[in-house]
């Protein structure tokens, strides 16, 4: 608005001052042609005396009151008569400024740093003039009206302007107000608060505010319902995980508890040899306190922290009777080759318990009177150990639940806890687990061999230790 009104201020003073340049240059021509026509036959006699009157007559008349001298010249340019002859002295040729203003073709300069104009007319009406008469005018009022005319303008375009645009906030203001409706919706939607547009402001809007209100109802709507289906799944997930959890503890329970009954068996059997009884309380001892640490390696998903446990000869030759009540029962041999001659500085828990749960595997995988090897021993700084079977081979799903690293999801199908287990205590601990099958176990046609590479405390990096 105000480039537009600045244009036509400009536009209207441009057009104004054109208009008062053709209007003092048809006054000064009215004017000077008359006043040249009386001078005539004075110059012609040149009769200094007589021009200087008409001269002088001339300026002080009413309809040349804004001309500030006169100058009547020869073609020579030498001055005949002046209204101020101090200023244009008879004889003496015009100053070089006012000679170049006698060869402008329109008969008109104008001065605009001191407001004033000359104009020249020529006086005799044959092709050589007789001479010519300068004016020098003030144009002074011209741009006093000049200035007067651009305050209006300025007043007037800034009156407009600051209307207009009160008028244009205002209506940009309702326009924009239905935006801010759904703005503040929107808003609270982003802080997790999903309420639709009242009815109300529904109501009053058309077009395409009514159908934008109405679709954003629509997804506020669905997301509503979407939140609570969220937090219904939640739910239902919290209680299947739960379930899983309370079948895999059970699961882990039991197994130490098959070894622990082998143990009363013999206690009822040879309970006077004071040998085996030791050796059998032990056993139910460390069973106990294993079915402790079982429960902890159920509950691996809470992470808790590690400590710096050596393992035994003996907390791996334990497991060889806890196993023992499985084999019997399914009448596979075990092949024990136990290397190890002190002990080491890793999680003895959390070996055992992959352990057992890779034997009991193995076990129940290996059809009957076929053996189970156990081999453990130490190379370098990592213990190696390799359990092998001569079943059917372990299926590519648990080859991969076994191998995945870092996940605390539990199998959606209740097979593989035992494994899922294996996998999560040997993430625990930084090992590696390494599986083959068929011939590349070293066994016949079938079978499956699972080696744990578990790095000893001392090497691992004091990053991956915290």
């Amino acid at each position: 608005m105000a480039a537009v009104g600045s244009l036509i201020s400009y536009t209207v003073l441009t057009r104004l001052a054109e208009e008062q340049q053709v209007q003092t240059r048809q006054l000064a021509a009215a004017h000077l042609g008359s006043l040249a026509v009386a001078v005539e036959p004075h110059l012609a006699r040149q009769d200094v005396w007589e021009t200087f009157d008409v001269l002088d007559h001339a300026r002080r008349a009413a309809t040349m009151a804004s001309a500030r001298q006169l100058v009547v010249v020869q073609p020579d340019v030498s001055v005949v008569a002046a209204s101020d002859p101090m200023a244009y002295p008879v004889g003496m040729p015009l100053p070089e400024g006012l000679r170049a203003r006698l060869g402008r073709s329109d008969g008109l300069a104008i001065d605009s740093t001191h407001e004033l104009a000359w104009v020249h007319w020529p006086i005799g009406s044959g092709t050589v003039p007789l001479g010519h008469i300068l004016a020098e005018l003030d144009l002074r009022p011209l741009v006093k009206l000049r200035h007067e005319v651009l305050m209006t303008l300025i007043a007037v375009n800034a009156g407009l302007t600051l209307m207009l645009a009160l008028l244009g906030y205002a209506l940009v203001r309702r326009l924009l107000r239905p935006l801010a409706v759904l703005d503040d919706h929107v808003e609270r939607m982003r802080a997790g608060v999903v309420e639709p547009i009242p009815g109300r402001y529904v109501a009053e809007q058309t077009g395409e505010i009514g159908r934008l209100y109405r679709r954003f109802n629509a997804m506020a709507t669905a997301v509503a319902e979407r939140e609570a289906l969220a937090a219904r799944l939640a739910d239902e997930e919290k209680l299947a995980l739960l379930g899983r959890l309370a079948s895999g503890m059970a699961h882990e329970v039991n197994n130490p508890l098959g070894g622990m009954l082998t143990a009363v068996d013999t206690l009822q059997r040879h309970g006077g040899d004071e040998a085996v009884r030791l050796r059998s309380a032990a056993l139910i001892e460390r069973g106990l306190r294993g079915i402790g640490n079982v429960v902890r390696a159920a509950l691996v998903a809470y992470k808790e922290p590690l400590e710096a446990i050596e393992m035994a000869p003996d907390d791996l030759d334990d497991l060889r009777f806890l196993v023992a009540h499985e084999a019997q029962r399914r009448r596979i041999g075990l092949l024990w080759e136990n290397r190890l001659d002190k002990p080491l500085p890793v999680n003895g828990a959390a070996v055992r318990q992959m352990v057992l749960n890779l034997l009991l595997n193995a076990c129940r995988a290996s059809p009957p009177g076929s053996p189970v090897t156990m081999t453990a021993e130490v190379r370098g700084r990592v213990l190696r150990i390799v359990i092998r079977d001569e079943g059917a081979g372990m299926p590519s799903e648990m080859v991969a639940l076994l191998g995945c690293r870092g996940s605390t999801s539990l199998p959606q199908n209740g097979r593989g806890l035992g494994l899922w287990t294996v996998a999560r205590l040997l993430d625990r601990v930084g090992g590696e687990v390494d599986v083959a099958i068929g011939p590349a176990a070293g066994g016949p046609a079938a079978g499956t061999m699972v080696t744990l590479s578990i790095p000893l405390q001392e090497t691992r990096r004091s990053h991956e230790a915290a």
